[in-house]
């Protein structure tokens, strides 16, 4: 080996990692016009200009390029999901982020997000097994974030599976509906998203246990006792109109 030879080796990792992504970036454009089933190698290395031989020496076949676009699309939020709902935060900013980075992921990468729905049918059983526990791994994030959040007293108390897969479903939606370059970008509609999370769940401000720890008994008397002398004022004032 040449003394040339060793600062030439870092430079071609570079240039390896960009062919990687344009291949990346033509099999996803591929996959959404013509399906998994129906796209070849042939088709991709066409895409890029480049003949089948060449193309192996990126990607050894199509399972490996579905299996980034799961693992984008599906794992990475999943691990993130997790971080979030087993951070220190309180329940209302765990709901926030939460919401952020999935509904943003889904503005920035709706046409990704379609395909991989579109294709589950299609995934090899690896992979399969592989996005359903994804799935199912943020599902149980939200949840113990609701859960979190019903028990302190932050959020309405709501069945928390129910809540979860309703806020999981208005991120995801966001695929169907944003337009890249329009009047919002994926971050502000992102926010906007938590905004609306964190309405639809949250415990009205006069409904707040006073009581700084959760599932105090005594803050939920309290509440209970309010209830109780609002119904029974209702009761008063009905009887003395007959």
């Amino acid at each position: 080996m040449s003394a040339a030879e060793p600062d030439e080796l870092p430079a071609r990792k570079p240039r390896r990692e960009l062919v990687e992504a344009q291949i990346y970036e033509q099999a996803t454009r591929l996959f959404a016009e013509r399906g998994f089933a129906g796209t070849s190698l042939q088709d991709i290395a066409d895409a890029m200009g480049m003949t089948r031989p060449a193309l192996y020496y990126y990607v050894k076949n199509k399972d490996q390029l579905l299996a980034r676009l799961v693992t984008e699309i599906t794992e990475g939020p999943a691990a993130a999901t997790e971080e979030i709902a087993d951070s220190d935060a309180d329940a209302t900013a765990k709901l926030r982020d939460l919401v952020l980075l999935v509904a943003g992921q889904q503005a920035r990468h709706a046409a990704r997000f379609q395909l991989v729905i579109r294709s589950e049918s299609e995934l090899p059983d690896d992979l399969a097994v592989a996005h359903e526990a994804a799935k199912r791994r943020v599902l149980d994030g939200f949840s113990r974030v609701v859960d979190q959040g019903v028990r302190s007293g932050e959020f309405r108390p709501r069945p928390v599976r129910t809540t979860a897969l309703a806020v999981i479903g208005m991120c995801n939606w966001v695929a169907w509906w944003f337009r890249p370059g329009g009047a919002q970008s994926p971050d502000e509609v992102a926010e906007q998203m938590a905004d609306m999370a964190v309405s639809l769940v949250a415990q009205a401000p006069d409904r707040l246990p006073e009581s700084p720890r959760p599932d105090d008994p005594a803050a939920a008397l309290r509440l209970l006792r309010q209830d109780l002398d609002y119904l029974e004022s209702v009761l008063t004032t009905e009887t003395s109109k007959d």
